[in-house]
């Protein structure tokens, strides 16, 4: 079973998190990054409402075979209680078929998102394995 890990870091917590969970199962990990990297007023202001909307960010293009991995694992931190808009760059272009866990990380370990993720994946003929929120 080989396993994937996404994940997009602002501040580098959710980067230590991807790591810590790629160490059990020798998993590949791939991070998500800006085309241009918002700096942190953009971030905190325009990033929190486009993430609010589900809207999407440029992202540098991801080479991933996602037909390699029979285990997707997914990370964002949470901004306004949503995953940032680079985040849903990624969820654009998964592949059918599919399963997908989601890590949030966040200071207070709770978002609101689950639902909102869950759609995004079954449009894109994927499935939501598990959902969790980590306070970090």
């Amino acid at each position: 079973m080989k396993t994937l890990i996404l994940y997009y870091s602002y501040s580098g917590k959710t980067k230590k998190i991807a790591a810590e969970l790629a160490i059990p199962d020798s998993a590949d990990v791939v991070e998500i990054k800006d085309m241009k990297r918002p700096g942190v007023l953009k971030a905190y202001t325009a990033g929190c409402l486009a993430a609010m909307r589900g809207k999407v960010w440029p992202i540098q293009p991801l080479d991933i075979d996602f037909s390699q991995y029979n285990r997707l694992i997914m990370l964002a931190p949470i901004w306004a209680s949503n995953p940032p808009p680079a985040f849903y760059a990624v969820l654009e272009q998964l592949p059918k078929e599919k399963a997908v866990d989601i890590k949030m990380v966040s200071a207070s370990g709770k978002s609101n998102c689950r639902n909102r993720m869950e759609k995004a994946i079954n449009e894109k003929g994927s499935t939501l394995e598990s959902f969790e929120d980590i306070k970090a």
